[in-house]
């Protein structure tokens, strides 16, 4: 079964159980500063997860696009893949736990056809230090489910993972692991989560390929040993609890449901094979590579090669689709590591069709578009083709004259026979020479490289990073703190003002907006002058000063398109909107007079009440003036502003 059948199966299984289809969001994260990808299938749902109402309901089901950058180096054994599509439904305040499992066994036995056989399911221990009871009220319903099969589910106990390796499977179908394995909050386990944030315990399904155990993991296999046996195709999320100030926890008012299911691994599963890139969403690819590089996938020496590529060019077409552009920094950093890898790999296939016009990589990208571009249309049309082809064959370009930097300091390096860590690390973070480069050649010289300290060159250059990336993204907007709702609200201010100043061609193409100040990307191709910078502070001032009311509107999308509501870039939206108007000044609720609003946008908010909050500091009860610290251009056609108040 292909992977368009299976997400087509889930979406029409999920609404005939009253589930209403809402879009996937970008890759790239919408008024969400604190990360760089959307890594799950919950995280444009937070919001609503914590209670606020959603446009479609309480039942919701998508697929929604993700993208893990610590994936990267695992990618080339048989199940890592960076970019994956993650099925989900959630219930918010709906229905629970016994409803939700059965109904994801049904959907893999009989939509899907696995063998009940061949699954395998977690549950939460409990946690006894803070008094949160084991989930046998899961063990209990699941032991139903494999009855009713003629599956007797024994339950082991095992506590935490390492144990499972002592432990094994006793002949178990039903096994308790501790809160680092099957309890989730956004913080993690529960001593970590701070007062007022929700969590619970979780219950996954694993499935059984049968495959012999590889005793290097451990002496005994386990559910979530590493051997490859099991794969994870399903976690069920029951958020349940909150912590209270005093750290103990209670139940929230209303439990919801979130569950995520991986496209791919569930279509590895589906065909009962233990490699994810046999999967139709790799194999047009892996097919071209071998007819061009006159060498096998199955030859062992090149699959990973073969892996590689297939993962990141899928990876980085759906980047460039949602609009990011290579660069040296955050996202933009990401996608040129992507290209490049995937450049490094193909070189060691030696393709054999160099003097095409398009190189294997666009040709990649080409067939992942083909692949996805019914279920996502931001891959079709013929500017997008256009963009991504010629992103990637500019990296291709650049990564040649990049590895020509980089062999000229590693021979001044090979030179002295050795090749230190900070040597080695200096080619990688500097000059972008893969460290895989640097080793075989290392190798072919007959010199030694110093792996260890390499390692730990490494871990402090990441430590460096995150730490930077954690101090820039401080108190970003998923914090809804009062500082940041009031700086968002003038993002909308800002937006409009731009539109008025510059053009109509002005488009919001990325917004990072955290307690200090906002920042927009927007469609322009010249620097904005003294003037036009000065006249969109002194609209976005002008309409603080006129104390605009905010107004939420739920509308059908079609509905808030005809009334020009600005869209975000690369999104897609469900059939019911949630749609912030500001102004005029005797709007309300029930009477927001769309057609003499200063501003109209789909967003999920949060948002001041009224424009006269956005410039009061109420701990100081001082109010300050909108203004633009920098202007600046990001990539051909786009430029950024960086506003604060003062």
């Amino acid at each position: 079964m292909n992977i368009n059948e299976i997400r087509s199966r889930y979406f029409k299984f999920m609404k005939a159980r009253g589930h209403a289809i809402i879009p996937s969001a970008p890759i790239v994260p919408q008024n969400d500063p604190t990360t760089l990808f959307v890594g799950s299938g919950m995280q444009p749902l937070i919001p609503y997860l914590l209670g606020k109402e959603h446009p479609s309901g309480s039942r919701l089901v998508n697929s929604q696009k993700s993208f893990r950058a610590e994936d990267i180096e695992e990618v080339g054994d048989n199940r890592h893949t960076t970019f994956f599509e993650m099925l989900g439904n959630w219930s918010l305040g709906d229905y629970f736990k016994k409803e939700q499992l059965p109904w994801f066994f049904e959907f893999l036995t009989k939509e899907i056809g696995l063998n009940p056989e061949n699954l395998y399911v977690t549950v939460f221990i409990g946690d006894e230090k803070n008094n949160i009871p084991r989930d046998t009220e899961s063990a209990a319903i699941w032991k139903e489910i494999f009855a009713e099969k003629g599956i007797d589910a024994k339950e082991v106990v095992i506590g935490p993972e390492a144990d499972g390796y002592r432990l094994g499977m006793q002949s178990g179908r039903i096994f308790f692991y501790d809160a680092r394995k099957n309890w989730w909050s956004r913080a993690g386990i529960p001593e970590n989560m701070p007062a007022g944030e929700p969590g619970g315990p979780d219950s996954e399904v694993f499935y059984d390929f049968g495959t012999p155990h590889d005793a290097k993991f451990g002496s005994e296999c386990h559910p979530n040993c590493d051997c490859g046996r099991f794969l994870e195709i399903g976690n069920s999320v029951f958020m349940q609890y909150v912590k209270l100030p005093d750290k103990s926890f209670a139940l929230l008012p209303k439990a919801n449901v979130d569950f995520g299911g991986g496209l791919e691994r569930i279509a590895a599963a589906s065909e009962s094979n233990p490699d994810v890139f046999n999967i139709d969403a790799f194999e047009d690819t892996i097919d071209l590579l071998e007819h061009f590089s006159k060498k096998l996938y199955t030859d062992s020496r090149y699959t990973r090669s073969f892996r590689i590529i297939a993962d990141h060019i899928r990876a980085a077409t759906f980047m460039l689709a949602d609009g990011v552009v290579s660069s040296n920094t955050e996202r933009g950093y990401v996608l040129r590591r992507l290209i490049r890898r995937a450049a490094q790999h193909a070189g060691k296939l030696e393709m054999q069709d160099k003097d095409a016009d398009d190189s294997m990589l666009v040709r990649a990208a080409t067939i992942t578009i083909e692949k996805y571009k019914g279920a996502y249309p931001e891959l079709g049309g013929e500017e997008a083709y256009q963009n991504i082809r010629n992103e990637i064959w500019k990296e291709e370009k650049q990564f040649a004259h990049t590895l020509e930097r980089g062999m000229k300091e590693f021979e001044k390096f090979a030179a002295r026979g050795r090749i230190s860590g900070p040597e080695a690390t200096m080619l990688v973070t500097t000059y972008g020479f893969p460290y895989e480069m640097t080793t075989e050649l290392a190798k072919e010289r007959g010199i030694e490289v110093d792996e260890e300290s390499f390692k730990v060159e490494m871990i402090k250059h990441r430590e460096v990073s995150r730490a930077g990336s954690e101090q820039k993204f401080k108190g970003g907007l998923a914090d809804t703190s009062e500082k940041t709702t009031r700086l968002h609200t003038a993002h909308h201010l800002a937006l409009k003002a731009l539109q008025m100043v510059l053009g109509g061609h002005v488009k919001q193409r990325g917004s990072n907006i955290t307690q200090e100040r906002l920042r927009i990307d927007f469609s322009h191709g010249e620097k904005m002058t003294k003037e036009q910078i000065a006249e969109v502070e002194r609209i976005v001032n002008e309409k603080i000063n006129e104390s605009l009311p905010v107004t939420r509107s739920t509308l059908p999308k079609e509905e808030a398109e005809e009334l020009g509501a600005e869209h975000e870039f690369g999104a897609k939206y469900p059939d019911m909107v949630s749609v912030y108007s500001i102004g005029p000044k005797n709007a309300s609720i029930e009477n927001p007079h769309f057609d003499k609003a200063f501003s109209i946008e789909f967003c999920g908010g949060p948002h001041v009440s009224n424009t006269s909050e956005i410039a009061l500091d109420p701990s100081t009860s001082l109010r300050a003036k909108f203004k633009i610290l920098k202007e600046e251009a990001v990539a051909a056609g786009i430029r950024r502003i960086k506003g604060v108040f003062k």
